[in-house]
């Protein structure tokens, strides 16, 4: 099955095709823009359950 296209239909293709490209590019720009990156990998979150952990070890050794 052989199919034939017009010279004006392939490059209208090709067009779409890139247009689908730059939006993705323009898309993953946006994303990565309105994530905040911290200078830490580590999460916050996880951050203060180590500070507390480590409170309550120190407050132990203390102790004894």
């Amino acid at each position: 099955m052989k199919e034939q296209y017009s010279i004006d239909e392939i490059l209208s293709a090709i067009d779409d095709l890139q247009n689908l490209k730059k939006e993705k590019e323009i898309d993953a720009i946006v994303i990565n823009k309105l994530i905040p990156r911290k200078k830490s990998d580590i999460p916050s979150n996880t951050l203060r359950l180590i500070e507390e952990a480590e409170k309550i070890i120190r407050s132990k050794l203390q102790s004894k």
